[in-house]
């Protein structure tokens, strides 16, 4: 049987707490994307579903702006990612995770330094040591974090599932929804919160496995896309 685990990324105050975010998701979405993430999370762990808080920290500004880029777009004064030298330095109140998702028992991989979750942390290690073989993305930015991760996950051989309605993009509603596309056809399956319970509940009622569900297209479970 498939052994399946979240990983929840970047769902910290930086970006999701409008008092105190350095780069915010709009006031209106982050309460959305925070209630659905909560309901989801509390009925996966009923189902003994691991949740796995994946959070960006740096000691300093400079571990983000040796990115050309990322400089580049701290530089810009209309850039929605121009607050690079100060997102999420280590020790600030962004890194810390928006409390109704957290919960004893969770687990949490600190200091993530670019997009992909994997990249220099030890997220692999503790996917291994919990015989983890499919992954269930959540997260912010789904144009960024969440799809850089998404693709790391396939490129290893995981299956991955990315719950649409558990991410968004302060790049806006139209990058997130390219980037669901992306996914969808590209790395794995795309479902509602709603739909990712009724497949975790058939699993662990030995139901069909995630892996299997993974790999297919969207429709093929009989749900509503």
């Amino acid at each position: 049987m498939n052994k399946y685990a979240v990983i929840s990324v970047d769902m910290h105050r930086g970006h999701l707490d409008p008092e105190v975010a350095t780069m915010p998701l709009p006031a209106e979405r982050c309460k959305v994307v925070i209630e659905n993430t909560a309901s989801l999370f509390h009925r996966l762990r009923e189902l003994q579903i691991p949740i796995i808080h994946v959070v960006a920290g740096f000691r300093n500004p400079q571990e983000a702006l040796s990115n050309p880029h990322w400089r580049a777009n701290d530089e810009d004064p209309k850039s929605v990612r121009k607050a690079a030298r100060r997102h999420n330095m280590q020790g600030s109140v962004g890194t810390e995770i928006i409390p109704a998702l957290y919960r004893d028992g969770d687990y949490i991989v600190h200091n993530k330094k670019r997009y992909n979750c994997f990249h220099m942390t030890d997220l692999e290690f503790v996917l291994k040591n919990l015989g983890v073989d499919t992954v269930i993305i959540t997260g912010i930015n789904t144009s960024s974090c969440c799809l850089s991760t998404s693709f790391e996950a396939t490129n290893r051989d995981y299956g991955v599932i990315m719950v649409e309605d558990c991410m968004d993009s302060m790049d806006g509603r139209d990058f997130h929804d390219a980037a669901i596309k992306i996914m969808k056809r590209i790395i794995g399956q795309v479902v509602t919160s709603g739909e990712l319970v009724k497949m975790m509940e058939n699993i662990t009622g030995g139901g069909q496995s995630a892996a299997r569900l993974a790999a297919q297209p969207a429709g093929v479970t009989g749900e509503k896309r």
